[in-house]
């Protein structure tokens, strides 16, 4: 089939000069779900009429697969299909879809594209308890769909109908721009309606069928700010629903924001307010401490993450402890039951098989071995102004507290750094290392009083 997605809108109530459907729900643009919706569907062709920051669109969600149709004046939906049609196949069917409706499920499209078939025209609808501002699905006495009637256009009798249009349809493509070509603007908006199409089907005899998808928040499209944080909480809960019925312990679905792939395995527990954008994978029996932020990143099975700890493309092994308030950043990559602790921060750095750097410390473009001990204060002095240099700490190296470790710079296996040191050059295995000092003691000293 062919797919048409309207994607032209101004969004004058978004308030922003960011195109409507580029404003994101859980980190996607919102033309983004529709498009991978359609995408799901197969399309022979896809289309996406643009038209409002149609530059930006097409910079952003451009790709191999998308045919775009530009529409310079917004004149109404059905003027919308007419600068796509010459870009359709006339062999199968048309589905047109919206830009700004992007919870819609390719299994609730299925369904209407099945109805219909390859001769009927097939609209999607929903009864709402409150359809104000929806065009209204006019049946005959029969139960026969006869027209559409926009909120501003219906009677009194029509406005209390409760089963409205969704605006998403599909058509045997060479009838529909047929119709297209007939449609008039001589409507309370002045606007080419592609309801209208409807009423041509029943003119020229054509069945029209409708379905409807299982819930109503399917349909429901993006005009405001409000609406785009209504239905970025309904996302949120659909995605919370769907890991808890995997077997995830989500302490509250409420308080969970997935921007990306969350793939979870066997017992894994998410405390409150936590974050999960691009793709996360957490392994059997990881656990999430509350209001972590986790991005691009793997973590080992039986790994518990403490709270406020941020993740970004990190890797880290199995019974790993991690935070709280820690942060990995891109190239952390973590060997099983290393201990990661508060305010320390892990940078394009390896750290193998129980390591351990627990207090205020930061690791950068370092290679640091096996049961390692970073004390408190540690750094590894990475950048001189210009470039970038590596710290290889040997396995069983022993650092004590307030150490710098000026790079390029290897520590041997089994050294132990003393306490306030300075490292500048290469350390032999084995060996400890500490600057000379000399502790002097006055025990006459007066500390200073403050003046009155």
């Amino acid at each position: 089939m062919n797919i048409v997605i309207l994607a032209a809108g101004l969004g004058k109530r978004m308030r922003s000069s960011l195109p409507k459907v580029l404003h994101p729900l859980a980190g996607r643009p919102l033309l983004g779900h529709v498009i991978d919706t359609a995408r799901a569907l197969s399309p022979g062709r896809l289309v996406v009429v643009i038209g409002h920051g149609a530059g930006r669109v097409r910079e952003v969600l451009g790709a191999a697969d998308i045919l775009f149709a530009e529409q310079a004046e917004q004149l109404g939906t059905g003027h919308a299909v007419q600068q796509a049609a010459a870009q359709l196949d006339d062999s199968v069917p048309t589905l047109v879809l919206y830009g700004d409706v992007p919870l819609t499920r390719a299994q609730t499209l299925r369904q209407l594209v099945q109805a219909a078939g390859d001769g009927k025209l097939g609209v999607l609808t929903v009864s709402l308890d409150d359809p104000s501002g929806y065009g209204r699905i006019v049946r005959d006495a029969a139960g026969r769909v006869q027209r559409i009637v926009e909120q501003k256009d219906a009677t009194p009798e029509q406005l209390a109908i409760r089963e409205i249009n969704t605006g998403i349809i599909v058509a045997p493509t060479r009838r529909l721009k047929a119709w297209l070509g007939t449609l008039s603007n001589s409507n309370a908006q002045g606007e080419y309606y592609l309801t209208d199409v409807v009423e041509r089907a029943v003119a020229d005899g054509m069945e029209v069928v409708t379905a409807q998808p299982d819930a109503a928040w399917e349909t429901l499209g993006v005009n405001s700010k409000t609406q785009l944080a209504e239905l970025e909480r309904i996302h949120q809960r659909n995605v919370a629903l769907m890991l808890t019925d995997a077997g995830v312990t989500v302490l509250d679905p409420a308080r969970l924001d997935v921007r990306g792939t969350l793939t979870c395995g066997n017992d894994v527990t998410i405390d409150v307010g936590c974050v999960f954008e691009g793709q996360v994978s957490l392994a059997d029996g990881v656990a999430i401490g509350p209001h972590c932020v986790i991005r691009d990143s793997e973590i080992g099975a039986g790994t518990q993450v403490e709270a406020f700890s941020h993740l970004d493309g990190a890797r880290i092994g199995a019974q790993a402890r991690i935070g709280p308030y820690a942060r990995l950043r891109p190239g952390a990559a973590l060997a099983d039951d290393v201990h990661i602790g508060n305010f320390v921060e892990v940078k394009n750095s390896t750290l193998a098989a129980g390591a351990k750097a627990n207090h205020l410390a930061y690791v950068g473009d370092s290679t640091v071995g096996a049961r390692v001990n970073v004390g408190a204060g540690t750094i590894t002095c990475n950048y001189d102004g210009a470039n970038k240099h590596r710290t290889v700490i040997e396995d069983d190296v022993f650092i004590g507290s307030d150490t710098q470790l000026v790079a390029p710079v290897t520590v041997g296996k089994g050294a132990t750094i003393a306490a306030g040191t300075t490292v500048w050059q290469n350390v032999e295995a084995g060996a400890l290392v500490l600057n000379e000092k000399r502790q002097v003691t006055r025990a006459d000293y007066t500390r200073p009083a403050k003046k009155q």
